[in-house]
């Protein structure tokens, strides 16, 4: 997959965008959250600025040896818009070090402020146009569906963030779980799932297909549509997340997670304790 999806050289990052950089950067490598990086920026910044300071860190995580294996779709559900309080999607870069086997740990203190919500993935069979896409050019590129649990997390302290501080801090990946069991579009009507997540055994957050973005393949073209502006469209093999599909619940070390999405199966996490053996 391409990653110059921003278009800023490495000697011509502006110094607020690589000041924000930097702070996130270290937040993640400190476990330590950082203030808001808005503020860095006139009038709290714009989005090309903060998906450069995102693309600053997903350089710098491929410099490391890091792999992105696709991207994610945040902000899709009108819950979770109105508990960060914006109003668009955003995507960020997913890496294969994110990824969490069903029904493992997460290890205690890999993220700073974790919470939980249960999406639909898609998987790439085919490369994606290099212009703007359509239903039928996603219908035609997944090659299967899964459901799955992203834990979204923020380098940003108490979650204090606007949409540039989110884009900024990589659309607030943390990491992802993956259910064992694909499943071709034909067996199943993605807008119309019912999804509940329940944590320690209880209910936690419940919703639907229609949720996100009136379903999970809108946003898939919303996402597939951006990138390819940005000259970095899907390719063959690419993960998706195509966003919540109800509320984000706060996680604490302890608890286990499970989300059920009807027609795609079942998905679990649990968050290991201190001291616990990973």
């Amino acid at each position: 997959m391409s990653t110059a999806i921003d278009g800023v050289r490495p000697d011509a990052v502006p110094p607020a965008v690589a000041k924000a950089a930097d702070l996130l950067a270290e937040a993640a490598r400190s476990g330590v959250a950082c203030p808001p990086v808005r503020h860095l920026f006139a009038g709290g910044g714009d989005l090309e600025s903060a998906y450069a300071v995102q693309q600053v860190n997903v350089r710098r995580g491929l410099e490391a040896g890091r792999r992105i294996v696709g991207r994610k779709i945040g902000l899709t559900s009108p819950a979770v818009q109105r508990q960060l309080g914006v109003d668009r999607p955003d995507f960020g870069a997913l890496f294969a070090d994110m990824a969490v086997p069903d029904g493992e740990q997460v290890p205690a203190g890999r993220l700073l402020q974790p919470k939980v919500e249960a999406e639909v993935a898609l998987v790439l069979g085919r490369d994606l146009p290099e212009r703007a896409c359509t239903l039928v050019d996603v219908l035609r590129a997944v090659d299967f569906a899964l459901p799955a649990l992203e834990i979204v997390d923020s380098r940003v302290a108490a979650w204090d963030i606007s949409l540039v501080d989110t884009v900024a801090d990589n659309a607030s990946c943390g990491l992802y779980v993956l259910g064992g069991t694909p499943v071709p579009l034909d067996r199943v009507d993605l807008r119309a799932v019912t999804m509940t997540m329940e944590r320690n055994g209880e209910t936690a957050s419940e919703g639907t297909g229609a949720a996100c973005l009136g379903s999970p393949l809108n946003a898939a073209v919303w996402l597939a549509s951006a990138l390819a502006e940005r000259g970095a469209p899907l390719r063959a093999g690419d993960l998706v997340l195509t966003g919540a599909l109800g509320p984000m619940t706060p996680a604490a070390p302890g608890d286990t997670f499970e989300a059920h999405i009807s027609d795609l199966g079942s998905v679990r996490v649990r968050f290991a304790t201190e001291g616990e053996q990973q």
